[in-house]
C-alpha cells in the first residue's frame, strides 16, 4: 500500500482517507475576472455578478477643449481603436488608438480577481498641438444594476464632502446644450471644458463614481488620474473621464484607471482607492 502511495505521490494519510472512503479536495481559487474587446465594446466577464457581464463603450470620444458650449460633434476628434494583443486567459488585452493629428495612444488593461487595471500612454508623432484634452470610456449598467435610466440614480453614488452620497440625493441642475444626465467637476477643471449636460454645483472630493450590483453583494465603482469629470449618462451609464490636457508635437502623456467589482463594503472601497490614486500622488 505505502508502495503504490508513493508512486502516487500521495502520503500515508492519504492513504487512510482513500480506505475511509472519504475525498479531500484542496478549494480552487476563481478565476476571477476575464476580458475581451471587440469593436469598441471592452467586456468584464464574470459569473458571480448579476448579468454575467459589463459592458464598456472603450473608447467612446476623444474631446476637444471648449466642450460645454457646444455641439458634440464638433467636440469629438475622429480616433481609430485596433487590438495589438489579447492573453488567452482573458487577464492582459493591449489596444492602440490613432486620433487624427497624429496622436497614438496605446492602451494596456489587465484584469486581477476583482479589479481591471487601465495604463495608458498618449504620444503625439504629428507636427502639430493636438487639442485631444478628455477621454470617454462609457460603462454601461442597466444588467449589473438591474434598474433603467429612470431608476437607477438611487443605486449609483459619488464622493461629496467625503461621504458616499447617491446620485438622486446630488444638487442636479436641468439647463445646457443637451439635456439629461449630470455632470459633476472636480477642483482644477474649467468648466467650459466638460461635457454638454448640466452641471451639478457638488464638487467630488474623490474620483470615485460607482453602483450597486442588483443583489446588493457588489460594488462596482471607476477612477481615473488625472480625470476630467465624473459623469452620469442618459444610457444607465457612468462615467470617470480621463484627461489628457491636449499634447504638443512629440509631448506624450500618460493617465491610469481602475474599475473596482469588490464585495459591498464602501470602506473597503475607499480604502482601495487611496492606495492605488491618493498614495501615488
Amino acid at each position: 500500500m505505502k508502495r503504490w502511495l508513493a508512486l502516487l505521490g500521495l502520503s500515508a494519510e492519504a492513504g487512510e482517507v482513500f480506505a475511509s472512503g472519504s475525498v479531500v479536495t484542496e478549494e480552487v481559487p476563481a478565476a476571477g475576472l476575464t476580458l475581451t474587446w471587440d469593436r469598441n465594446l471592452l467586456v468584464i466577464h464574470d459569473v458571480k455578478i448579476p448579468g454575467g457581464r459589463v459592458e464598456i463603450n472603450y473608447l467612446e470620444a476623444y474631446c476637444r477643449s471648449g466642450s460645454t458650449k457646444r455641439r458634440w460633434e464638433e467636440t469629438v476628434i475622429p480616433h481609430r481603436t485596433e487590438k495589438l494583443e489579447a492573453a488567452s486567459d482573458g487577464k492582459f488585452i493591449q489596444l492602440l488608438c490613432k486620433v487624427e493629428g497624429g496622436v497614438e495612444v496605446q492602451h494596456e488593461i489587465r484584469a486581477s480577481q476583482d479589479a481591471v487595471t487601465f495604463q495608458v500612454t498618449a504620444v503625439n508623432r504629428g507636427p502639430a498641438y493636438v487639442d485631444a484634452v478628455w477621454v470617454q470610456p462609457c460603462i454601461r449598467l442597466g444588467p449589473f444594476t438591474g434598474r433603467s435610466q429612470e431608476d437607477y440614480l438611487e443605486r449609483s453614488f459619488i464622493f461629496v464632502d467625503g461621504k458616499l452620497t447617491p446620485l438622486d440625493q446630488t444638487r442636479r441642475t436641468t439647463e445646457a446644450i443637451y439635456k439629461g444626465g449630470q455632470v459633476y467637476v472636480p477642483a482644477g477643471i474649467g468648466l467650459a471644458d466638460v461635457n454638454p449636460r448640466p452641471i451639478s454645483p457638488d464638487v467630488p472630493s474623490n474620483g470615485l463614481i460607482g453602483c450597486f450590483s442588483a443583489d446588493d453583494r457588489y460594488i462596482l465603482a471607476t477612477a481615473w488620474e488625472p480625470y476630467q469629470e465624473l459623469f452620469q449618462g442618459i444610457n444607465v451609464c457612468l462615467h470617470s473621464d480621463f484627461r489628457l490636457g491636449g499634447l504638443n508635437a512629440g509631448e506624450t502623456k500618460t493617465a491610469r484607471g481602475k474599475i473596482y467589482l469588490i464585495k459591498n463594503d464602501p470602506e473597503e472601497l475607499l480604502r482601495r482607492y487611496q492606495r492605488d490614486f491618493e498614495s501615488r500622488r
